[in-house]
């Protein structure tokens, strides 16, 4: 009796499921959409018009903007470009939404080659660090150099990892092409992203201080070859340009949080179908899904980058400190700018991955709870209950693949460990003043 009984499937969710696409009549632009904006900034308004009224809806294909394409991996390039300069993340991308990694394409070959070619190049480096430990018999501090010079070779380890999950990480590509025309279909208007200045001062900067710290790191040691510095100043511009990359992927999902946020609250202030917040919800569940395959395509990636930024900030202050007695030598300069430098790092990889978590949901959920209900019919009351109960069962956490979360709280655990390891080395006890408040939480 139960064999034969068949479970009927539920439908799936449209926008969740199926890709948007144009169709030949506006665009595929919903009717309500030209009531999303005030009257002062709305396109569609007929200033000339002497009843002051809106334009119809039926010209709304030769009133509005063109749709514009590309604004998140636009925003990204410059980053992108650096990346791919070091062999990283063979993505071809000839139109959006059609990002692919194919190992017969010409990146991956590059990327191949560069790969190999790098790899000689540190062997024989290691092979010349590994001879230097070997044959070491002064103080301790000279013994977590050498050790700090052949943990900083291990980025290399990045590529082939990256070969892995570039695939994952050219579907988030086209996912965030799907959802900037989702976007567009629902509120009218191309995504304003607007970070192309910022990742552009960073691509320029950034690069230029990592190369400038190794240089200082390495003539402040001893045995200095400036053969040598080349492929330390690849890999460590490996590590912090993927920190960079993290950086502003995180920063282009809260601003893209905040910029649906202010379009969604907007769109109340007009008596719309309850459709509209049904189709707000939609384009809410995409964003959520997009910051949780963040952290899921990348998470052998900064797994790695995580643990290796832990293990060489332990090692270089554990170093810095067990000499700190003695005083200040120009050895310890090196130590203290690589500490500095992966602290920064992780902070930032930390604090943005949070900030975008935060932004998704926290505080949306937020402008979601102070809606008034009253004057609304009952659809829309309906609709808002729903969108408030998929914020709540919806995580937008960023969690690298169930190993661990992405946030302030990850950034927190290695501080207090390096307090720990501070302490212990000045026979300090656990509730000594030297630790920091949160490492005691």
């Amino acid at each position: 009796m139960f064999n034969s009984y068949n479970r009927r499937k539920k439908h799936d969710t449209v926008f969740l499921n199926v890709k948007p696409t144009f169709n030949s009549q506006g665009n595929g632009l919903r009717k309500y959409s030209t009531g999303l904006l005030d009257k002062e900034d709305n396109p569609f308004y007929d200033v000339n018009s002497s009843s002051g009224s809106r334009a119809s809806v039926g010209t709304i294909t030769t009133l509005n903007e063109n749709f514009r394409a590309n604004i998140f991996y636009n925003n990204i390039a410059p980053i992108q470009w650096f990346l791919h300069m070091l062999g990283v993340l063979p993505i071809t991308r000839r139109e959006p939404g059609k990002a692919k990694f194919r190992i017969n394409s010409i990146a991956f070959g590059y990327s191949f080659a560069f790969f190999i070619l790098l790899s000689v190049f540190v062997t024989y480096v290691a092979k010349n660090r590994i001879s230097i430990v070997t044959s070491l018999s002064g103080p301790f501090e000279e013994a977590v150099i050498a050790y700090l010079f052949l943990v900083n070779i291990l980025p290399l380890i990045l590529i082939p990892i990256l070969w892995w999950e570039a695939r994952k990480i050219a579907k988030l590509w086209n996912d965030w092409d799907d959802f900037e025309i989702l976007y567009y279909q629902i509120s009218g208007h191309s995504m304003p992203l607007n970070l192309r200045r910022k990742t552009t001062m960073i691509a320029v900067i950034l690069p230029i201080l990592s190369i400038v710290s190794v240089v200082i790191t390495h003539i402040t040691m001893a045995d200095f070859q400036i053969i040598q510095v080349i492929p330390y100043c690849i890999l460590d511009n490996l590590s912090a340009m993927l920190g960079a990359w993290w950086f502003i992927i995180c920063e282009s999902l809260s601003t893209t949080a905040n910029i649906l946020g202010e379009r969604f609250q907007r769109a109340l202030r007009h008596i719309g179908p309850a459709a509209m917040v049904a189709d707000y919800r939609a384009l809410w569940l995409r964003l959520s899904k997009l910051t949780r395959d963040t952290g899921n395509a990348t998470c052998y990636t900064f797994t790695f980058i995580n643990l290796y930024l832990f293990f060489i900030i332990t090692l270089s202050v554990y170093g810095l400190m067990s000499q700190l007695s003695e005083g200040f030598g120009i050895k310890d300069i090196g130590l203290a700018i690589t500490a500095i430098w992966n602290v920064f790092l992780l902070f930032y990889i930390c604090d943005k991955a949070h900030y975008a978590s935060f932004n998704v949901r926290t505080n949306f959920q937020k402008k979601l709870l102070m809606v008034e209900l009253n004057w609304m019919n009952s659809d829309a009351q309906t609709e808002i209950n729903m969108f408030i109960r998929a914020t709540e069962m919806n995580p937008s956490n960023i969690n690298c693949g169930g190993f661990f979360d992405v946030n302030r709280n990850l950034f927190k655990g290695v501080s207090g460990n390096v307090s720990l390891e501070w302490c212990n080395k000045n026979y300090c006890n656990l509730s000594c003043s030297c630790l920091p408040p949160w490492s005691l939480i």
